[in-house]
């Protein structure tokens, strides 16, 4: 497996844990059971997923910058 397919797979599971994340916290705070844990869970997962998801937005276009510099033109 390439390392873009890695990401992208990477990148799949930190969009679960997320939604998990969120659905917990949204639980705790309805139960006003809410804890400082509990509202720091989504933002490792959504830091993550910010930075894998601008590489993957980035990648067509910097294959199109290093294509157009092979090609001599």
């Amino acid at each position: 497996m390439n390392w873009n397919n890695w990401l992208r797979r990477i990148h799949r599971w930190l969009s679960i844990a997320f939604t998990l994340a969120v659905i917990i916290n949204i639980i705790a705070v309805v139960q006003e059971k809410s804890s400082v844990w509990a509202g720091l869970m989504a933002p490792l997962p959504l830091t993550l997923l910010l930075l894998t998801g601008l590489y993957l937005f980035a990648l067509p276009y910097a294959n199109r910058w290093r294509g157009a510099g092979r090609s001599g033109g």
